[in-house]
């Protein structure tokens, strides 16, 4: 049995391994074995750079040339350049005026590509607020406060992008008539419930094959007069556009259970999603870990978090980390990991934490602080870094959503 520094070495080892098997570069090689002929390349989202060089990698000078769209700190410009690719980055999470700027370079890369050029799209998670073309009526200030108040609105992300596509031209299939019918090459890498290509990136290739109603959610008036008065008419998805999902959280999950196995862990892999209420779901996986059998466990999800007025440092995998470590605080025998894997856990570097049983009191030494009133002020990741508890990876070329490791032992 692994003591508590041994163990928590282990849970990191495990989340690396699930990393490695969904990132960008890796996971697009072996579809693109199959693309003939010149290609233009159009990379968006977190883990752009990634799937972009993946592709290099696998389609060598059949890249012509290509645009590259992603997050500040996430792009090599002269790397990417050398090979032909322009870079661009957008704003995130928040949309902004290089967002809009994004969504120009955009439509201006498709519209100058040659008729018979095929079109590679490499879209990852993030692509909703990097790029963006408005709605006629609806202006940056618009779109920045109604994205602000959806990050903290507790919605799941798919009701999150269906507002979105009712204010923008590309989403939801605005990308299609663009194209002109030429044919295009689709890799996802999705982080949504469900791996829905419709959802992914807010679905710019894909066709509303259903009238997107919004009449289901709660949404504040000054939202709702945003809206358009009738939902996007259903459309028969192109026969040009060719869609794979070629990495999601499933994958991770797979791949974190293997490697725990490899290190000789009895593994419980939990393949349902995590959604709901970030407390609720912490207080439960903490009694669960409490009173179950020894051994490794594995979720995968994303919870979600209703924010205050004024919240504090850290992101949602941060105040599920201090949910638990309140509820296993004291014992020597469990540890647990919740971490972004794209790197990225609300604002600042942080990805997630890695909590134990003697977290809250490191926690409480350093800072003075009972935990509780970090968590009401949605400030988990001061009272974590006091702990030393704060994971950091950097950018990861990936993100499949957010995956959660316990260890009992």
């Amino acid at each position: 049995m692994p003591d508590r520094a041994g163990a928590r070495r282990d849970l990191l080892t495990i989340f690396q391994a699930a990393l490695a098997r969904v990132e960008g570069r890796t996971c697009v090689r072996d579809p693109l074995q199959e693309v003939v002929g010149p290609v233009s390349l159009i990379a968006l989202g977190k883990a752009a750079q990634s799937m972009a060089l993946g592709a290099l990698e696998a389609l060598g000078e059949r890249v012509v040339d290509g645009l590259v769209i992603s997050k500040p700190g996430h792009l090599d410009a002269p790397l990417l350049g050398a090979r032909g690719l322009r870079c661009v980055e957008g704003g995130h999470p928040v949309p902004d005026a290089r967002s809009l700027q994004a969504g120009d370079a955009l439509l201006e890369f498709i519209r100058t590509r040659p008729g018979d050029r095929r079109l590679l799209f490499l879209i990852s998670g993030g692509t909703s607020g990097l790029v963006e073309r408005l709605r006629d009526g609806i202006d940056l200030e618009s779109l920045q406060r109604v994205n602000r108040w959806l990050l903290g609105s507790g919605l799941p992300i798919d009701a999150m992008n269906r507002v979105r596509k009712a204010l923008s031209q590309i989403k939801g299939g605005g990308l299609i008539p663009l194209l002109q019918g030429r044919p295009a090459r689709v890799l996802l890498i999705s982080d949504v419930p469900g791996d829905d290509p419709g959802v992914i990136g807010s679905g710019l290739l894909v066709a509303t094959q259903r009238p997107d109603t919004l009449d289901d959610l709660s949404l504040p008036d000054w939202l709702r007069a945003l809206l358009p008065t009738a939902p996007a008419p259903a459309e028969t998805p192109p026969d040009n556009i060719r869609i794979s999902v070629v990495a999601s959280l499933a994958d991770a999950r797979e791949a974190a259970a293997a490697k725990a196995r490899e290190l000789g862990y009895a593994v419980t892999l939990n393949r349902a999603h995590l959604g709901g209420d970030v407390e609720v779901l912490g207080r439960r996986l903490g009694y669960e870990l409490r009173d179950t059998w020894p051994g490794l466990y594995i979720w995968g999800g994303e919870p979600t978090i209703r924010l205050p007025e004024h919240p504090g440092q850290g992101g949602r995998n941060q105040h599920l980390a201090l949910v638990v470590a309140t509820q296993i605080s004291g014992r020597r025998d469990l540890c647990f990991l919740a971490a972004g894997t794209d790197g990225g856990d609300g604002p600042g570097e942080d990805a997630g934490a890695l909590v134990d049983g003697g977290s809250v009191g490191r926690g409480n030494r350093a800072l003075g602080i009972d935990p509780e009133v970090c968590l009401a002020q949605a400030d988990s990741g001061r009272f974590l870094e006091a702990s030393g508890d704060l994971i950091q990876t950097g950018p990861t070329g990936t993100n499949v959503m957010d995956l959660m490791i316990g260890l009992k032992w």
